[in-house]
């Protein structure tokens, strides 16, 4: 009864997202809803996005970098070991200094534009 999406529409069906501003988190929520992703889970911090993977690893996140007190690398190396596909949200121009290991993960700029959010998800499952 329900409508699986034809294959190659490139979406994953599970996507985590870590972001504190419960606004944007709510935004991307909507947004990647809207792309017809299926299940869109959002922590706020890194002890509850390591619960979430820990619970069921998502097939995508999105990880803003500078969390309240806090950078989401942890929850970058934890995706890395489980081989899930991820990329950073960066604001402040995205000069920030990076890991070396992450260095080459793609980046969405804040402010993020639908599209650009829309090509990494469909680009996510292909790499």
């Amino acid at each position: 009864e329900n409508m699986e999406p034809a294959p190659g529409d490139g979406m994953p069906n599970d996507v985590l997202v870590v972001e504190d501003d419960p606004i944007i988190a709510l935004d991307f929520e909507d947004t990647i809803l809207s792309f017809g992703v299926k299940t869109v889970r959002t922590a706020a911090n890194v002890a509850k996005a390591l619960e979430l993977i820990a619970v069921r690893p998502p097939e995508f996140a999105l990880l803003d970098v500078s969390l309240i007190r806090e950078k989401s690398y942890a929850v970058a190396e934890r995706l890395e070991a489980l081989k899930i596909p991820f990329a950073f949200v960066t604001g402040y121009g995205a000069d920030t200094l990076f890991p070396a290991a992450f260095a080459g993960k793609p980046r969405l700029p804040k402010p993020y534009s639908t599209d650009a959010l829309q090509a990494l998800l469909q680009n996510c499952l292909r790499r």
